[in-house]
């Protein structure tokens, strides 16, 4: 279900681009599918995506879509597409609904949600 803040920023973003709004959307059900356990939140201005704890955020700017890891420099990057260079945050840079598939997007939120399974993700 969504929450009327998340659609009141799913509405703004609409309203900047609809090519992005797809884009956050497209990357919504992907998420939100991987598991019934899996929530959302408007935090840091995008979407949180929780099972228990965050493993992913949706961020829109002006000229792309970022799709957010908070521990994402301990996943594997089997397909070179993980960006940043801090110690913990990595993310993949989206800027049309094609990178969604290659760029792997499925198979890395796969790894953040699973690796939250090591990390006592309900608990």
């Amino acid at each position: 279900m969504t929450t009327p803040r998340v659609a009141n920023l799913l509405e703004d973003i609409r309203r900047l681009s609809e090519d992005r709004f797809a884009l956050v959307q497209a990357l919504r059900q992907l998420v939100l599918d991987l598991d019934p356990g899996v929530s959302e939140e408007v935090k840091y201005g995008g979407l949180l995506f929780s099972a228990g704890k965050p493993f992913c955020g949706v961020f829109a700017y002006a000229k792309h879509v970022s799709l957010e890891f908070g521990d994402g420099a301990a996943l594997p990057d089997d397909h070179k597409v993980l960006e940043g260079e801090g110690k913990l945050r990595r993310h993949i840079k989206l800027c049309a609904l094609d990178d969604v598939e290659q760029k792997h997007v499925l198979h890395y939120m796969t790894l953040a949600l699973r690796a939250l399974d090591g990390k006592s993700k309900h608990g």
